[in-house]
């Protein structure tokens, strides 16, 4: 008897700069320790921005990273076959933006076929689709669709995925009307804001805002700036999908999921993709390789500075 083959989960991680030496450790160790992993699960993309580009959105990331060094980090990912996916979804962007100088760089070094971008600009969106055509775009989160017939039409566009807004996450009815879509629409698992905030929006200008002026002193009030940045504290979250309820989004035909992480603490990080895509018989083993590695590649890299 034919056994059937499991179907392939496609992870999407946060951090492709900030968090490159967690998240090349962890390459290397599925791929040397694969039978420690969740069966089936791919890593679809490494999603982020290089310091300091102004196209960049939903948080900001300020600094400078030379052309040597982007070269280096999308070649680190791309030789493993994964793809880079950079956030270019800064919401107050405009057309004399477009042709900054950095951002273009970094689209011409990625510029291979294999890598992705995601959007909320139509401005950036038609530009990237004109210049820089090997591109594969996402329409982003960001863009907040909440709205069943508008997330139908989002997908009959030429997007490669389109990311489910986290407050539609649980939403049954939702989720059963996009299924002939399930395989283009990715969810954020760990998201750590709560559903509904009347903020969110004001936040991402907030933050779009501070990126296009290098301005981290931007004043904004968020509500959840109390509430601890843990993994702990997010499974608690009403958004969170846990593993047990991953299985049924499979059997629905979703298949991308996205692990939150851009600004946030790299324990947390760690624990996202300890608990999702670690076995749970394996995570001790699995965790105490990643620290282990993970510190002598740091220190080699602060040798090397």
């Amino acid at each position: 008897m034919r056994m059937e083959k499991k179907r392939e989960i496609y992870w999407h991680l946060p951090g492709l700069c900030y968090f490159r030496f967690l998240n090349q450790v962890l390459l290397n160790l599925m791929n040397k320790y694969p039978e420690s992993f969740r069966e089936g699960y791919r890593i679809g993309s490494v999603y982020g921005t290089f310091p300091g580009a102004i196209w960049n959105g939903g948080r900001t990331v300020f600094g400078i990273t030379s052309k040597g060094d982007i070269g280096k980090i999308i070649a680190a990912y791309n030789n493993k076959n994964v793809p880079v996916r950079f956030t270019w979804t800064n919401s107050l962007l405009e057309q004399k933006h477009v042709t900054d100088t950095y951002c273009n760089l970094i689209m011409q070094m990625a510029d291979n076929g294999m890598n992705q971008v995601l959007v909320n600009q139509k401005v950036l969106e038609d530009y990237i689709r004109r210049e820089y055509p090997g591109y594969k775009l996402i329409s982003s989160t960001t863009k907040r669709i909440l709205d069943v017939k508008e997330l139908q039409e989002e997908l009959e566009k030429d997007y490669y995925l389109v990311v489910l807004d986290y407050d539609l996450n649980h939403n049954e009815e939702v989720l059963k009307a996009l299924q002939p879509y399930a395989d283009r629409v990715e969810i954020l698992v760990n998201e750590i804001c709560y559903p509904g905030c009347k903020m969110r929006q004001e936040h991402y200008r907030n933050q779009s805002q501070a990126q296009l002026t290098y301005d981290p002193s931007l004043p904004f009030q968020c509500p959840n700036n109390s509430t601890p940045r843990s993994f702990t504290e997010c499974m608690k979250r009403p958004a969170f999908i846990s593993n047990d309820e991953i299985e049924s989004y499979i059997e629905k035909g979703y298949v991308n999921f996205k692990i939150v992480g851009r600004g946030l603490p790299m324990e947390f990080v760690k624990d996202s993709y300890l608990y999702f895509l670690v076995k749970e018989d394996k995570v001790d083993f699995i965790r105490t390789k990643l620290d282990s590695t993970l510190a002598d590649l740091m220190k080699s890299a602060a040798r090397r500075a």
